[in-house]
């Protein structure tokens, strides 16, 4: 498992934790449902960086970073 992948798992945990209405300890601090937006983006930034790491390793062909396809016109 990545380091990407246990973070998210880690921030998606936090999540389901908090809309359970539970109070969590996360990243040295006290988060409440108050606090759930911040959680969801810090998800959002991790699950970025698993498609990122997944399509680096299935070999997505990229152009500064963005990913593309070819056109086949046979």
């Amino acid at each position: 498992m990545t380091t990407s992948t246990t973070m998210l798992q880690l921030y998606l945990d936090a999540e389901t934790a908090i809309l359970a209405g539970k109070t969590i300890q996360f990243a040295g601090r006290t988060h409440t449902m108050e606090n759930l937006d911040v959680i969801q983006k810090g998800r959002r930034e991790w699950e970025g960086r698993v498609s990122t790491e997944a399509a680096r390793a299935a070999g997505v062909p990229t152009f500064g970073g963005l990913r593309y396809k070819t056109a086949r016109f046979n």
